[in-house]
């Protein structure tokens, strides 16, 4: 065959394959929410896969299947609201109120956890409160590293230092 008649056959196998990855990102089967800044609710009777807020807190009163992680913001479980997997915290607070359930486990770096006794949770419970842990898991990382840069720069100015002259002997 010429290839003047594969040239149509590519382009109809291109414009399936376009269309195809179009009708996947636009499905609406994927309930997932992210969000930087912006609080998060997941209202009574709705439901949600994962959830990610950076910045921002996340209020639950429906079901979220997966987990749910904020980085600088609280995670708020009421009036019946459900989380199927872990739900973890950097620098912000849990709070389970009455007939919760959470059904993995909990982690909070660098808040705390407000749990009433009727709240139920399916995985262990971990709190490393105050910014102690938030030092040892952000900061001192940050520290060797700017050592260890410091170091770099003090051995190649050292190494690239020009030498004085030797006299030379008459």
């Amino acid at each position: 065959m010429s290839s003047h008649v594969h040239f149509p056959m590519r382009a109809l196998a291109s414009f399936v394959f376009a269309v195809s990855l179009c009708g996947v990102a636009f499905a609406g089967s994927s309930p997932d929410r992210t969000q930087f800044g912006r609080n998060i609710s997941v209202g009574p009777g709705e439901e949600v896969s994962e959830v990610t807020c950076f910045g921002c807190s996340v209020r639950v009163r429906g079901h979220v299947s997966g987990d749910v992680t904020t980085f600088g913001g609280s995670v708020v479980v009421e009036d019946q609201g459900e989380i199927g997997g872990d739900t973890t915290t950097f620098a912000g607070d849990v709070r389970l109120d009455k007939d919760v359930k959470v059904g993995g486990d909990i982690t909070v770096f660098g808040g705390r956890l407000h749990r009433d006794a009727a709240a139920t949770v399916g995985g262990d419970v971990t709190n490393f409160s105050g910014t102690g842990w938030l030092f040892l898991i952000f900061g001192l990382p940050l520290v060797i590293l700017g050592a260890l840069l410091a170091l770099i720069i003090w051995l190649v100015r050292r190494i690239t230092r020009p030498r004085p002259a030797m006299p030379v002997a008459a």
